[in-house]
């Protein structure tokens, strides 16, 4: 998908991608949840993702959203241990939900919960990544775009 300038009206496109993976296995509210979670770690660490600020005809101001698409995989939990093996690997920014965060009910003890596993044991349910195209490709590969 492109944007289009406004005072150029040329297509502008996109050297990356913001991208979101979903273990398949997911209730329909959990990965709503899940999605939301993931990519409102991406705008604090990768702040060029984040867009100007919208205002409507009357003036009203509205908060800044992602400049670009975001894409929702799916995939199996195998597909995502993958992908997050692939994301620690290339170094990208990523923001990652275990199922453990279900059973938490605040912040501190999201990240607790995250904190007392070890990489390899993590029950990753979802994975946002941002970076160039090509390697947030590589990374979602045997992964499937959301219906």
């Amino acid at each position: 998908m492109n944007a289009t300038n406004p005072l150029t009206a040329e297509p502008i496109r996109f050297d990356t991608k913001i991208a979101v993976l979903l273990r398949e296995d997911l209730e329909p509210w959990q990965r709503l949840n899940v999605t939301a979670f993931l990519v409102s770690g991406l705008g604090t660490q990768v702040p060029e993702v984040i867009g100007e600020p919208y205002e409507d005809a009357d003036g009203v101001a509205y908060l800044p959203m992602f400049r670009q698409p975001v894409l929702v995989f799916q995939g199996s939990k195998e597909t995502l241990t993958a992908a997050h093996a692939r994301v620690l690997a290339r170094a990208l920014p990523r923001a990652l939900f275990t199922s453990d965060l279900f059973a938490t009910g605040n912040d501190r003890d999201n990240r607790a919960a995250v904190r007392a596993v070890p990489t390899r044991d993590l029950d990753l349910v979802g994975l946002a990544v941002h970076g160039p195209r090509n390697a947030v490709d590589k990374v979602l590969k045997g992964a499937r775009m959301h219906p």
